[in-house]
């Protein structure tokens, strides 16, 4: 099985956002840093459905895992 490795633009593109690197950037600075201890899908940036989301593609170790990880990071700096 070939995995393949997403973008954050891409994981921005899917999560109805929009994915230019200056408006990932203005995301980032703007929403971070995340409360101690909030997991990535919890935070109360998100919309249902982009929550769900996220947690799915992390609780199942899919495809789009990997960058869900860094923008967790990105976003907890």
């Amino acid at each position: 099985m070939n995995a393949h490795y997403h973008s954050l633009a891409e994981l921005f593109r899917q999560l109805g956002l929009p994915d230019e690197p200056a408006a990932i950037a203005r995301f980032i600075d703007g929403q971070g840093p995340l409360p101690l201890g909030t997991a990535l899908a919890d935070a109360t940036l998100w919309s249902s459905s982009q929550a769900q989301f996220l947690r799915e593609q992390i609780a199942d170790d899919a495809d789009w895992a990997e960058v869900v990880d860094a923008l967790n990071a990105l976003l907890s700096a």
